[in-house]
């Protein structure tokens, strides 16, 4: 503090000194010198508070008053240069002030970028290092635009931290920070983000970090928004709040590339902010802009990933991409398929155009291409038209090959062939022998549990839905998903249903709720019907789903074992009555088991109102689920 208030009285009394200024004058020469402050007028006498007052912040009289200097003939000459020897060369033809040093290596910098250059050569030359001593020495008389390019530029020819000349210019700059314009603050700031590796503290940047979240009302533009969004938001969320909401103040005026930017940094940050997204969607859809491929698809990942829903966004994604399905590569059409897959949204022509690629492009897939590209129907339960020809693209490509794959991957392949009902013995057996299942059943975590649950769907498609199946299969201890899917907190719709359920049963003891399966699903309930449509106790009777059946006796003749499967909105595709892969699965397999299937979907429960239609509507249902059995 001593230090600084010192210099801060002998700068002062050297420009109001009548002495001292006759000397700067004479010994100025030729040289412009730059003031940091306005020279005093004879109004202001030196006092205690003009010493001591803050004067590394310009007032707005001194910000519209200080102009740039005029350019010079050697700054002409600096950039129509075309060499680097012509701009070092420049050293010892003219006597060069700091200013211009440092616009000399500023544009070095830029030459060395587009010719190639090795900047060591640069680095080593006698007059680049004379050029640098020049900086050091007179550091103050750098202008802040000339200082922050070069700053970035020194960083760029690969000077070492740790030397002299450039911890001295990052303190200059450090120094300057409250002065330079936020323009010069955000170029600063996205060098310093790029630049600094990941882990390692600088202060430089957190000292920019701090000063751009202070004075981000000032941004203007929609480039510098962008650009400090993606590149240094990711460092600050503070600063990415801020950012944010002057992003939803400019998202009008975004063009197809600064929608596509914001809308990926937002993605690759997992920040779902609903107004910006609700913003961007708006004006996608109301300027009906011309997006290249790749937008289209940065698109496509951006509200898969945040898993944001907005129909008309798809609908014109998918409008524009569908001409365009033969130019894209396997890689495209596989990122595509999983935005889409994520956002369980289904478009049948562009998925259809999507099928046809595979089969047309089959050479051009790899095995993990075709991987995911089986796995994204299957979560949509999107069976093609050229389902023949695609199905024997996809066999073809992977039937030898299936030890290439992580065996995570493996499984989620061999799964989602199960889902579609394209799964062969061979894939079965790969996957069930006790050498590869081994690593699933004895995984405790959450992750082992979902995967030690579709071997248990596994092995009840190799039971139920392949007839040349032979073996192996899971043991039995190791069958039932109710300790695998932790403790599941009730639905409204699964709560009122128990409630009306044990109004229809009459009898606790007639009807069960969370009925565990050996085929790995959970029932929502589970009643048992005579053949004069008359619940009995469940208990009673031996079930063949169920292993560890409580029961002893034998169904009676006429008798029906009832399954009630309530589904929610996340059980079926965007804006579709269709079950996701997973659920219809679910459904073939309880109906396999022996049991009559009586579905319960949320969009006719809500409708329902009182005890009496909601009492009325499961009597119907399980009706007519008893007449299409016996009409079968």
């Amino acid at each position: 503090m001593a230090a600084k208030l010192l210099h801060r009285w002998y700068r002062l009394y050297r420009l109001s000194s009548p002495l001292c200024a006759r000397a700067h004058v004479a010994s100025a020469g030729s040289k412009m010198v730059m003031a940091r402050g306005p020279p005093p007028t004879p109004s202001a006498p030196l006092t205690a508070f003009s010493l001591s007052r803050p004067t590394d912040k310009l007032s707005v009289k001194e910000q519209a008053d200080r102009a740039a200097p005029e350019r010079s003939e050697l700054e002409d000459v600096i950039n129509s240069a075309s060499t680097a020897e012509e701009l070092l060369h420049l050293e010892e033809l003219y006597a060069v002030n700091a200013n211009q040093a440092a616009i000399i290596i500023s544009r070095l910098s830029r030459l060395v970028a587009e010719k190639k250059l090795d900047p060591d050569s640069i680095l080593r030359d006698v007059r680049f290092q004379d050029l640098l001593q020049i900086i050091h020495r007179q550091g103050t008389q750098v202008w802040n635009t000339a200082l922050v390019s070069l700053f970035k530029s020194l960083d760029l020819l690969g000077l070492e931290r740790s030397r002299p000349e450039m911890r001295s210019v990052e303190q200059e700059v450090r120094w300057r920070l409250r002065r330079l314009t936020f323009k010069n603050l955000a170029f600063l700031a996205e060098h310093v983000a790029a630049s600094v590796p990941k882990g390692h503290p600088s202060e430089l940047l957190s000292d920019v970090l701090k000063h751009l979240e202070l004075r981000w009302t000032e941004i203007s533009d929609v480039r510098t928004v962008v650009m400090l969004m993606s590149k240094v938001g990711p460092l600050s969320p503070a600063l990415m709040e801020r950012l944010e909401d002057k992003s939803l103040e400019l998202a009008e005026q975004f063009t197809p590339e600064d929608t596509r930017r914001v809308a990926v940094a937002l993605a690759i940050q997992n920040r779902r902010s609903i107004p910006l997204l609700r913003a961007i969607s708006y004006h996608l859809v109301q300027k009906h802009f011309t997006f290249t491929t790749s937008i289209l698809l940065d698109l496509a990942f951006a509200y898969g990933k945040l898993c944001f829903h907005q129909t008309q966004v798809f609908q014109k994604i998918a409008a524009d991409l569908h001409p365009r399905v033969p130019e894209l590569s396997p890689g495209d059409v596989v990122r595509c398929l999983k935005s889409f897959a994520y956002l369980k949204w289904l478009n049948l022509p562009l998925f259809e155009a999507f099928a046809q690629h595979t089969v047309d492009n089959a050479e051009k897939y790899s095995l993990v291409h075709l991987s995911n590209v089986v796995l994204a129907f299957a979560r949509l339960n999107f069976h093609p038209s050229c389902r023949d020809a695609f199905y024997s693209t996809v066999h073809r490509g992977m039937d030898d090959h299936l030890d290439e794959l992580d065996p995570y991957l493996l499984l989620d392949l061999v799964w989602s062939l199960c889902v579609l009902q394209q799964a062969k013995a061979s894939h079965l057996q790969k996957v069930l022998e006790p050498e590869f299942r081994t690593r699933f059943l004895d995984d405790p975590s959450a992750k082992g549990h979902n995967y030690r649950l579709k071997l248990i769907h596994i092995n009840t498609a190799a039971c139920l839905e392949c007839a040349d199946y032979a073996g192996p299969l899971l043991p039995l201890e190791a069958l039932g998903s109710k300790g695998l899917q932790g403790g599941r907190k009730l639905t409204p719709l699964q709560s009122s249903l128990r409630d009306v359920l044990q109004v229809v049963a009459g009898d606790p003891a007639k009807v069960r709720f969370e009925v565990d399966t050996d085929c790995g699903w959970l029932l929502d309930a589970e009643m048992v019907l005579n053949a004069d449509y008359q619940p009995l106790p469940v208990a009673d009777f031996t079930a063949s789903a169920q292993s560890q059946s409580e029961g002893s006796k034998p169904l009676p003749p006429g008798a029906r074992r009832l399954a009630f499967l309530g589904w929610e909105f996340p059980n079926f595709s965007n804006r579709s009555k269709d079950l996701l892969g997973r659920f219809a699965m679910a459904r073939r397999h309880v109906q396999a088991s022996g049991f009559l299937v009586v579905d319960v979907p949320y969009y006719e429960w809500l409708d329902l109102k009182s005890e009496w239609q909601k009492t009325a509507y499961l009597k119907d249902k399980m009706g007519k689920a008893v007449a299409e059995e016996m009409a079968k």
